[in-house]
């Protein structure tokens, strides 16, 4: 079944308001500016552990979030601080009365305050491994005694989920993609190719094979949709395009792009190296779930409204603004991104 029949005139009335939407909600909302914040507590001898303390900056600010360990813990070497471009990271060595962090809470006091979330990592002296992501409205960890694998597992995809979810420059592409594919078919094999791209420049990057400095890529970012959306108007004037005859072609090139700003949310908790593999596995079975959710919340909602509405909006001119506030975006984007080298 074809696109256009799935998505009559009316309904392209849809996705110009979704894109529009998603072009309102980003104006004051910076793609990709989400970096959680990361604590790493490695237990060195019976209670006895070395917190490392990773706060990121915004516009030149420290994240206003403060730890607060449980009653028992004392410091046993003063914080030191040290500057990051991107963060302060605060070391410290602390011990506990009864000799173990486990089952004790560590609060993270503002974080109800901020829309950033905390990667919290524990390393036991058994090799033991807790990972846990804190969100600002559970502003606290409680500190597993066994923890489980699936937990770590489950932190990840979610990590995934969440990274793709409030990526909006990624989901503008995909979106986008959308707009091109002339049916199911094509749709199948241009979503398949972004996806395969964009794996193959994560699980580089994040290995360490390829290293690309962030700022450059966010704004070949921008431009890649920005390019796209030029696509769709030359393909809506019926002018030749390979994107239109390929559009797999392009969403794999454009793809193995993304794959590196993909990379750039687990370069930013600095995990050890021998947690990559793992992390990396789930993280991209998250971003990939998450790409999938919003495929088939754009589908399911205009399949819904399909069977509630008749023709009574220009949609031609719909789809047309929907790729204009697309490139909009992008453009914003693109020139934010480069002022900022």
């Amino acid at each position: 079944m074809s696109l256009r029949i799935l998505l009559p005139a009316t309904l392209w009335h849809l996705l110009g308001c979704l894109a529009l939407a998603v072009f309102a909600s980003t104006l004051n909302a910076a793609a990709h500016e989400i970096r959680p914040a990361y604590l790493q507590i490695d237990e060195t001898a019976p209670g006895r552990y070395t917190v490392t303390w990773r706060t990121p900056i915004f516009s030149g600010m420290r994240l206003p979030v403060v730890l607060r360990f449980p009653e028992g813990v004392r410091n046993v070497t003063a914080p030191a601080v040290r500057d990051l471009p991107d963060s302060l990271v605060e070391t410290r060595l602390i011990e506990t009365v009864d000799g173990s962090l486990s089952d004790k809470r560590i609060e993270f006091v503002g974080l109800e305050a901020t829309i950033t979330n905390v990667l919290v990592r524990v390393h036991s002296l058994e090799g033991l491994v807790t990972t846990e992501m804190v969100h600002p409205s559970q502003p606290w960890v409680e500190i597993a005694a066994r923890p489980e694998r699936l937990d770590v597992a489950r932190t990840f995809i979610a990590h995934g989920i969440e990274h793709i979810l409030f990526g909006y420059d990624h989901l503008l592409f995909v979106l986008a993609l959308i707009l091109i594919a002339r049916d199911w078919r094509a749709l199948l094999l241009t979503v398949t190719a972004f996806t395969l791209a964009h794996s193959i420049t994560l699980t580089l990057a994040t290995l360490g094979f390829v290293n690309v400095p962030g700022p450059p890529v966010e704004a070949a970012i921008a431009f890649s949709i920005l390019l796209l959306a030029c696509e769709i108007i030359r393909i809506d004037r019926g002018q030749p395009s390979l994107t239109a005859r390929r559009p797999w072609l392009v969403a794999f090139a454009f793809g193995l792009l993304h794959g590196l700003g993909f990379a750039g949310a687990l370069a930013d908790l600095a995990l050890p190296k021998s947690d990559i593999p793992f992390t990396l596995l789930f993280f991209n079975v998250g971003v990939e779930l998450g790409q999938l959710l919003f495929i088939a919340a754009v589908i399911a909602i205009v399949a819904a409204l399909r069977l509630a509405l008749q023709s009574i909006l220009d949609g031609r001119a719909a789809y047309l603004a929907s790729t204009y506030a697309v490139g909009a975006m992008a453009s914003f984007w693109f020139i934010e991104r480069v002022a900022a080298f």
